[in-house]
């Protein structure tokens, strides 16, 4: 069994989260030797707001990724049930249903551990099948929704699923949203400047904003399962911004950072298709690849 550790989803996320909340396809990561999926034939693409949420989603369960609305994650998955779920997801509607396991049982990934009951469903946007059989392939976060029960049997979970649509922005909220979005302009320039990071560029989309940010402050599985059940963008946006002023602060998590030799990384955010992250004392090529599944 290859159980993903928290440590690599970190270098993943870091390496190309950034990109991805700003709804670039690409595949980026640590492991050697694979390639980021190429575009296959797939229908016409369908607006977001049109897909409709089934009552029954197939769950895609990890111990350390969450997938949120307007970003999207690369993944590549190897474990026959799961090579299962692609290939039926493929000749159905695309979709698959995000969740993240609880904490204390990694040991029963291959069963069927508890879950929390919130998620995101997301839709396949590229994918490619490579000859072994694995996939690697983008999934777009589309909806929350969440788990009312699961079917039993099955070569995976499948889950009763009521969907959760974020109510869209009026003219007020969209205004909130831009003060939150400062405040963390606001704070952004003396954190990235303590730990040695170059500033996002500033057309920088909310999204990927938050997704990085969360990355940078280090949120555990729990806590990036605490912003996802947040109310839309702005509650998402507020609960950064509150992370930020607490890492910085007198005995915040950013003294500590800073204790570390050397930094773990430094994340070169751009609105270009890449985004790279590289340890400070390790300058090899790093090959582009998918998370692993």
């Amino acid at each position: 069994m290859r159980l993903p550790s928290v440590t690599l989803a970190r270098v993943r996320w870091t390496s190309a989260v950034v990109a991805l909340a700003a709804g670039i396809a690409v595949c980026t990561g640590t492991l050697e030797g694979a390639q980021a999926p190429k575009p296959a034939p797939a229908p016409a693409p369908t607006p977001d707001a049109a897909i409709e949420i089934p009552a029954t989603l197939p769950l895609f369960p990890l111990p350390d990724v969450v997938l949120f609305p307007e970003v999207s994650l690369p993944l590549r998955i190897y474990e026959p049930r799961y090579r299962a779920l692609m290939a039926d997801a493929l000749k159905g509607n695309r979709l698959i249903g995000m969740v993240l396991l609880q904490p204390g049982h990694e040991a029963e990934y291959e069963g069927r551990p508890p879950i929390f009951a919130i998620g995101c469903v997301g839709v396949i946007t590229q994918e490619e099948r490579l000859p072994s059989g694995e996939y690697t392939f983008v999934l777009r976060g589309l909806q929350k929704f969440r788990v009312t029960g699961e079917n039993p049997g099955g070569a995976y979970r499948v889950a009763r699923v009521t969907p959760l649509p974020e109510a869209s922005l009026n003219a007020s909220q969209a205004n909130e949203i831009l003060v939150e979005r400062q405040r963390i302009d606001k704070l952004l320039p003396p954190l990235l400047d303590a730990l040695g990071i170059k500033p996002p560029p500033a057309n920088l989309s909310n999204e990927g904003l938050m997704i990085g940010l969360a990355q940078l402050l280090e949120f555990s599985a729990p806590e990036w399962q605490e912003l996802l059940e947040k109310d839309g963008l702005l509650g998402r946006l507020r609960l950064i911004a509150e992370r930020m002023e607490t890492f910085g602060a007198p005995g915040g998590n950013l003294a500590r950072w800073q204790r570390r030799m050397p930094p773990v990384f430094q994340v070169r955010l751009t609105t270009s298709a890449k985004a790279t992250a590289v340890r400070r004392s390790d300058t090899r090529r790093r090959t582009p690849d998918s998370t692993y599944y």
